[in-house]
């Protein structure tokens, strides 16, 4: 009771007082009963009041109000305190509602900065987005760029708006982007078409032409004729997806046809022709043995006999055909070398020359003697040297002379 005393009372006619600063203020009426109780009763109330301080504290330091929420809620509170109807420290609990004020400005200056970064951040950002957007808009890009433009506008719409000015120059940025983009797709894939209707056009022929080409049996011609037509197929360019896949199948059909039968033609001649081969290595066996030529007159007339039997064999399958003419070929050219080289050293007219050579090269020589004497007798160091140089090569060159005449046949 005394504690509760302290802060107030109940008079005679059971109206109860609670003491603050300015004197004592009627809270209730308690008429016939136990001032004690009386008392009790509007401590409770009091106790209701300071517990919804301490929970604003708590909330206030936890950072759950904004600073405009505690504003309010400390008025709020206030106005409660000073028409309250309890009994307690109710001057107390206006100064811990005071106590507060310093905390709220805290954290308005707080929230003010943190907002503040938040907007820089968010201008960093959507600066970031439109210009990548505009990198989108750019490019040909245009099987993922649609994707990458909805992801961006995504990240915008989680984005703070700036201030408007910022906000709209930004968003105008980015929406001309997407809008660009748009465009160039649209334009891009409406050009893509009508080229691939060209190119249908183009197919279209090229099948029809190679189905008309699929039953000849002029194969050389018609294979280049085919070719030709695969080079052009190459250079049309696709068309739609279900066209291309049926044209194909149309062109390679009309291919397979012709290089099938070609090829069943070839079959069955490559096993006609595979007894020639036989025997044109038989041929060829002889033909090898005349290596290395001894006897180019006879290897001739040998070669010659041999290269009729050859072409009388026929044809031989295209698998053997290189290897055998390649043989062949190469004793052809060198029982040709051989006489070749026999011819030239029997050749009446350069073996004249070469004898003319010798005897000019020994009437060089004996004048060159005749000078080298008359130059030791004058004395004539320097000029019996030139002579004596001068000898020496026409000497060399008459021993190669003298070689040449005699490799020639008599």
């Amino acid at each position: 009771m005394s504690s509760l005393s302290e802060w107030g009372r109940v008079d005679a006619d059971g109206s109860v007082f609670v003491r603050t600063r300015e004197g004592e203020r009627q809270v209730g009426q308690w008429p016939g009963g136990d001032p004690e109780e009386a008392l009790a009763l509007y401590a409770r109330r009091f106790d209701g009041l300071r517990v919804e301080v301490e929970l604003l504290a708590k909330r206030l330091a936890a950072g759950a109000l904004s600073p405009e929420q505690a504003r309010s809620s400390i008025a709020r509170v206030r106005r409660s305190i000073e028409s309250a109807q309890a009994v307690g420290d109710l001057e107390g609990l206006l100064g811990r509602l005071d106590s507060l004020a310093p905390q709220v400005q805290a954290a308005g200056e707080q929230r003010k900065a943190a907002k503040v970064d938040q907007q820089r951040k968010a201008r960093t950002d959507k600066e970031r987005i439109a210009t990548a957007a505009e990198r989108v808009a750019t490019g040909n890009d245009w099987r993922s760029g649609g994707d990458r433009l909805r992801t961006l506008l995504a990240e915008w719409k989680e984005l703070p708006r700036l201030d408007p000015g910022a906000d709209e120059e930004l968003w105008h940025r980015f929406s001309s982007a997407r809008t660009t983009y748009t465009r160039r797709r649209t334009s891009h894939f409406a050009e893509l078409g009508e080229q691939r209707e060209s190119a249908k056009a183009v197919k279209q022929r090229l099948a029809k032409q190679a189905e008309a080409l699929s039953g000849s049996t002029d194969w050389a011609a018609t294979a280049r004729a085919f070719r030709d037509l695969m080079t052009q197929w190459k250079a049309a360019g696709p068309a739609p997806r279900v066209d291309e896949d049926q044209l194909w199948r149309r062109f390679r059909a009309a291919q397979d046809a012709f290089f099938g039968a070609r090829d069943a033609l070839t079959a069955a001649q490559d096993q006609e022709y595979a007894a020639n081969a036989v025997v044109k290595r038989d041929i060829l066996a002889e033909a090898e043995r005349l290596l290395p030529v001894a006897d180019p007159v006879a290897a001739r007339t040998a070669f010659r006999k041999l290269a009729q039997r050859w072409d009388a064999a026929g044809k031989v399958p295209r698998d053997d055909l290189r290897d055998l003419e390649a043989r062949f070929r190469r004793v052809e050219e060198a029982v040709a070398s051989a006489e070749s080289e026999r011819w030239a050293r029997s050749n009446p007219e350069a073996r004249a020359r070469a004898v003319d050579t010798v005897a000019k090269l020994e009437a060089s020589l004996a004048r060159l003697v005749t000078q080298r004497e008359s130059a030791t007798a004058r004395g004539d160091v320097r000029a019996v040297r030139e002579a004596e140089t001068a000898i020496e090569a026409r000497q060399a060159w008459l021993v190669e002379a003298r070689k040449a005449v005699t490799d020639f046949t008599p």
